[in-house]
C-alpha cells in the first residue's frame, strides 16, 4: 500500500528540486523528508531520486510514480470536496494568495461580497506574486491563487485547475515633456520607445515578462536600467527622467502622476491576463467554490 503522504512528498521534491526546499514548503523537518522518501522507495521497491550537486531530481520510475500520483491527489481532492458538501462545510478559513493590485481590484470585493453571501467563510489573504502563489496552492499553503500568466509558470499544470478572471492593458508611462508625449497621436507603439531606458519589475515577476515580451515582439531587448517590484516607485522614477516604462492600468489607478505622462499602448501584446487557480479537484469544494464566485463576479464588476 502506497501512503498518499508520501505521494505529497515525492511531489513537493519533484517541484522544489532539493530536499530542504521541500521541507519547507510541506512545514516538516528535511530529515522527516528524506524518511518519507526512504519509506515510499521501500514501498514501491524502486529507486525514485537521484542526488546530484545541484539537489535532486527523480529516475524514471519517479516520473512514473509521479503522474500516478498527481491523479491520486487530484482524486483526493474531489473525494475531499464531495465529503465537506456532504456535512455543509460551507464555513471554515480559506487562504487566498494574490498579488498586491489584485489584492486590491478583486479580492477585497469579493471578500465584502462574501461577507453578506457566505458569512461562514473566512478568508485569510497573502501577498503574493504570481511566480509564488501558484506553488503556494501546490504545496498546500493556500486553497487559491490569484495569478498571472507569465513564460515559466505552471499554469498549465494539469495539477491545477484554472478559472479566468481579467485580462488588462500595459500604458506607457512616460517623463512630462518626453517626445511621444507631446505626440498628436495618444497611443505609443512599444517599438518607438526601443532605444530609451527602461524602468521594470524584476525578472521573475510576471509583469518583467509581459513587458520584455512585449518589446521582443517589436523587434527589440528592453535596456531595463532600474529594477523595482512596486509601481509606485517605477511612476516615481519615470517622473526624475531615469527611464521609461509598461505599467498595468489597473496599478495606476489613485496614484500620483505628476510628473509623467500616461499613454495607452498600440500593441495588443502588452496585456496581462489574470486568473485564479485551485488544485484539480478542489474546484468545487463548498469552502473554495464561493470564493471563486466572488472573484469572479468582482472582476466582472471590475472590468
Amino acid at each position: 500500500m502506497i501512503d498518499a503522504r508520501r505521494l505529497r512528498t515525492l511531489r513537493a521534491v519533484a517541484d522544489h528540486r532539493t530536499v530542504t526546499a521541500a521541507a519547507a514548503a510541506l512545514y516538516l523537518t528535511p530529515s522527516a523528508v528524506s524518511q518519507q522518501l526512504a519509506a515510499l522507495e521501500n514501498e514501491t521497491g524502486h529507486r525514485l531520486l537521484e542526488r546530484g550537486g545541484r539537489g535532486v531530481q527523480l529516475t524514471p520510475v519517479g516520473e512514473i510514480l509521479l503522474t500516478h500520483a498527481n491523479a491520486v491527489l487530484a482524486q483526493l481532492e474531489r473525494a475531499e470536496a464531495e465529503l465537506a458538501a456532504y456535512t455543509s462545510g460551507a464555513a471554515g478559513e480559506v487562504t487566498v494568495a494574490s498579488f498586491a493590485t489584485g489584492i486590491a481590484l478583486v479580492l477585497a470585493p469579493a471578500i465584502t461580497a462574501l461577507g453578506r453571501s457566505a458569512p461562514g467563510i473566512r478568508v485569510r489573504v497573502r501577498d503574493a506574486e504570481g511566480d509564488e502563489s501558484l506553488p503556494m496552492v501546490l504545496d498546500g499553503r493556500a486553497g487559491i491563487a490569484v495569478a498571472v500568466e507569465y513564460r515559466g509558470a505552471p499554469s498549465a499544470d494539469e495539477r491545477l485547475a484554472r478559472v479566468p478572471l481579467y485580462a488588462e492593458p500595459f500604458d506607457a508611462v512616460l517623463p512630462a515633456g518626453h517626445p511621444l508625449a507631446e505626440a498628436a497621436t495618444p497611443a505609443v507603439r512599444v517599438a518607438d520607445l526601443a532605444d530609451q531606458t527602461w524602468i521594470g519589475p524584476y525578472p521573475g515577476n510576471p509583469c518583467h515578462d509581459v513587458v520584455v515580451l512585449a518589446c521582443e515582439y517589436a523587434g527589440f531587448q528592453p535596456r531595463l536600467e532600474h529594477s523595482s517590484d512596486d509601481f509606485r516607485a517605477v511612476v516615481a522614477l519615470a517622473a526624475a527622467g531615469a527611464g521609461v516604462a509598461l505599467v498595468p492600468r489597473s496599478a495606476l489607478r489613485d496614484m500620483d502622476l505628476s510628473g509623467v505622462a500616461v499613454r495607452p499602448v498600440h500593441d495588443v501584446v502588452a496585456t496581462r491576463r489574470v486568473f485564479a487557480a485551485v488544485r484539480r479537484g478542489a474546484e468545487d469544494h463548498p469552502l473554495l467554490r464561493p470564493v471563486l464566485d466572488a472573484l469572479r463576479a468582482a472582476a466582472e464588476d471590475a472590468a
